[in-house]
Order: structure tokens, then C-alpha cells, then sequence
């Protein structure tokens, strides 16, 4: 219900902006803007110099609250110095898009929105967003997360429509996407003055110029610099370029227990039916499924299409997780305990490209950081992805023919 009435509060807002001709860059104004605890939650309070269209929503795994605007100069703002909340983590702020900011609120729990007003000086033009949140059950919380579909807010995605790829028999070149995970306003897991997003990046360009040089390789990445991707992007890129495999890379970090060494993910069978939910609702139709228009089907053919084209590309996701584990340990590389798994990361979904999620350590574990931090440790492990994506392709080619298309 308190996300219905902010889908339509927010409707409202983005009407009566327009109708008042707000545009152009808002600043926030630090000194008079906070984040506190409340007895019952948390409120915030942000002071714009005017009045700018924006929405609130939360996501879920980890909680945490996101406000977008058109858009606000975040240029003399500290995320540190604004958050007074214990029931708040971190903030941080950035450019989104093209013509859009956005604040990022992590959470302590789950915390749903219960009211969110801005309010216009009219002399002034200024003004001040007010968004309190509440303590809800975790259930509740999942339920109500993600971004709202409202009028205005879609990103721009007419460049990103699908192309279809035919399955790779080994005489094309390899088209490989590397994600180096996070980027831009999303740091990622930071430990000992090593930060996940600034570590992948370095990584992924390392483990690209391995690749091409292996030869038969064509390798693009999802960002090529410190900026933010959205995870749906992300995955409409892999589409865009026809690719014929999606390697994400992560370096998380654990608050408890020692955990170390490479783990390697793919897409769970449980999360690949909420996946296909969750993409037939929230996607631009024409790029789910590489060649295939879903535009007028609904949801329910859309899910079937995609189930089935998972059935050919999840094997070949988990031989090439394979792989990748066994390239690992041929160099003598330290691999977690459990270091094939199985997770609904996001990145991992699309249905139709071989997906895999490759953690090369944990930024918790002193151990895993100096390694990660070593050239040298970083070349030999590009080296153990390349050894296993040039066998996976020659055992994918083989396979191909024995699958009907």
C-alpha cells in the first residue's frame, strides 16, 4: 500500500513539475540537510536550491534506499558528514545517467518508505525533501522492493536491442563481455584501503589483454572507467554485442567468519523462475531474449521462452563455471572451500548467454587482498581464465551440433 501511494504521489510530482517548468541543475545545500534516527526510524532531509522531479524506492540484498533526481549537483556534498543515523550504514552520491543523479542509502534493516513530500518556497524557489522511513519485516520488505514504473523515469534503451547469435562453433571469433562489478557511486566491498570497484576494473583490463591476445578472443567490457552501470544494463550490453559468454567479476568482503579464495557462480535453478518473472516485468521487451520480440507476449509466454532457452544455455553456464575452477587450481591458485556455487545475482540472468559470476577472493581476508593487490597474482590468474574459456570453447563447438536447436 505505502509504495502504491508513492507510485502515485510520484506521478503527481513529475506532472507538476513539468507544468512548472523546473529543469536545469539543482544544489543540494549541505549545511541544512541531514540523516537522523527518529524513535520509530529514520528520516531524511535533503535542501535543494529548487525544486527538481525525483522518486524514492528501495532494493533489496542488502537493503538500502535510492533517491533519483533530475537532477542535483552533488559536488561539495559527504555522504559521512550528512548520515547522523545509527540505523544507517553508509551514503553516497553520483551521477547516475545522462541528466540524472541519485542518492544511495544503505540500510541497517528493513525499512520501508511511510511518507515522502518536497515542498516549494515560492518566493525562493528552494526547496526541501522530507522522506521518513519505518521498521518492516523482512518479508515485506523483499516484497515491496524495486524501482517503480512511472511515466518519464525509462531509461532511454533503443540502442540496446538484441541481436541474435548462432550458438559459437569455434570458427567465429569468442565474443566474451567482462563486468567488472560495481563502479561509479557503487564502491562495492572496501577493506583495508582497497576498494572492490577500483580492484575489478584494474583486473577486468588485465584479464582483456590476456584474452585478445590468446588470439580468437573479442573481448568488451561493461565499463571501461570509474562510472556506475545498472545491472539490467549490464546485461542489455551482453545482448547488444551478441555475446557469447558474460563474465562478471566481484571481490566481496564477509563481516564474520574467514572465508578466502576464488568462488565461482552461476545462475540457481530456484532463482532462474523468479529471474524470469522479474524480467518480464521490469524489461524493455525487445531486448530479453536475443532475435525474439517479446513485446506483445505476456508475461507468461515471455517466462515459458525463457525457461526454454535456458535449458540449452544454463549446462554450458555451469561447464564453463567448471572450467574456470579448473584453470584456477591447474595454476595453483587458492580456491574457497566451496568454490562452485549457485546464487539469483542479477547479472546472471539473462536466458539466452552462458553467465557466470567469478569472486577471485574475499577483500575481508588479508590473505586474498595481497593477492589481489599482486601484478603478479592477478597475471597468472588471467592466465586461468583464459586456459579455461579457450577449452570450454573448443568443448562447447564440439557439443554444439548433439543439442537441438
Amino acid at each position: 500500500m505505502i509504495r502504491a501511494c508513492l507510485s502515485v504521489l510520484l506521478c503527481v510530482w513529475a506532472g507538476l513539475s513539468a507544468a512548472q517548468g523546473f529543469s536545469g541543475l539543482a544544489r543540494l545545500e549541505a549545511e541544512t540537510s541531514r540523516i537522523s534516527d527518529t524513535p520509530d526510524g529514520i528520516e531524511i532531509e535533503l535542501a535543494l536550491s529548487q525544486g527538481v522531479p525525483w522518486r524514492v524506492f528501495t532494493l533489496d540484498d542488502p537493503a538500502r534506499l535510492v533517491l533519483d533526481f533530475r537532477e542535483v549537483d552533488w559536488r561539495d556534498a559527504d555522504g559521512g558528514a550528512l548520515d547522523g543515523a545509527d540505523r544507517v550504514r553508509a551514503v553516497r552520491m553520483g551521477g547516475f545517467r545522462a541528466g540524472w543523479s541519485r542518492m544511495v542509502v544503505d540500510l541497517a534493516g528493513p525499512f520501508a518508505v511511510q511518507t515522502g513530500d518536497m515542498r516549494i518556497d515560492a518566493t525562493t524557489g528552494s526547496a526541501r525533501l522530507t522522506v521518513v522511513l519505518q521498521p518492516v519485516t523482512p518479508e515485506a520488505f523483499a516484497a515491496s522492493a524495486g524501482a517503480p514504473d512511472l511515466p518519464g523515469w525509462r531509461a532511454d534503451r533503443t540502442a540496446l536491442k538484441a541481436e541474435r547469435r548462432p550458438r559459437q562453433r569455434g570458427e567465429a571469433p569468442l565474443v566474451i563481455v567482462i563486468d567488472p562489478g560495481h563502479g561509479g557511486i557503487d564502491p562495492g566491498a572496501e577493506q583495508g584501503g582497497e576498494v572492490e570497484k577500483e580492484l575489478m576494473l584494474l583486473f577486468a583490463r588485465e584479464l582483456k589483454d590476456v584474452l585478445v591476445r590468446a588470439g580468437g578472443l573479442e573481448v568488451i567490457m561493461t565499463r571501461e572507467d570509474d562510472s556506475f552501470v545498472s545491472l539490467e544494463r549490464r546485461v542489455a550490453i551482453a545482448h547488444q554485442v551478441r555475446a557469447d559468454i558474460f563474465l562478471s567479476l566481484h571481490a566481496d568482503a564477509l563481516s564474520e567468519g574467514r572465508a578466502h579464495g576464488a568462488t565461482v557462480y552461476t545462475l540457481s535453478d530456484s532463482a532462474s523462475d523468479a529471474a524470469s518473472a522479474a524480467l518480464a516485468e521490469r524489461h524493455n521487451r525487445a531486448d530479453m531474449l536475443a532475435g525474439i520480440d517479446l513485446t506483445e507476449s505476456d508475461d507468461v509466454v515471455a517466462d515459458v521462452l525463457m525457461d526454454l532457452a535456458r535449458m540449452e544455455t544454463q549446462p554450458r553456464a555451469e561447464q564453463l563455471a567448471k572450467a574456470i575452477k579448473l584453470g584456477i587450481a591447474e595454476r595453483g591458485l587458492t580456491l574457497n572451500s566451496r568454490p562452485m556455487r549457485h546464487a539469483g545475482f542479477s547479472v546472471l540472468k539473462s536466458p539466452d548467454i552462458p553467465s557466470v559470476l567469478l569472486e577471485l577472493g574475499f577483500l575481508s581476508s588479508a590473505r586474498d587482498r595481497e593477492n589481489i593487490t599482486d601484478p603478479a597474482w592477478r597475471a597468472e590468474m588471467a592466465q586461468a581464465v583464459r586456459d579455461a574459456i579457450v577449452a570450454w570453447r573448443i568443448a562447447d563447438a564440439a557439443a554444439a551440433d548433439l543439442v537441438r536447436q
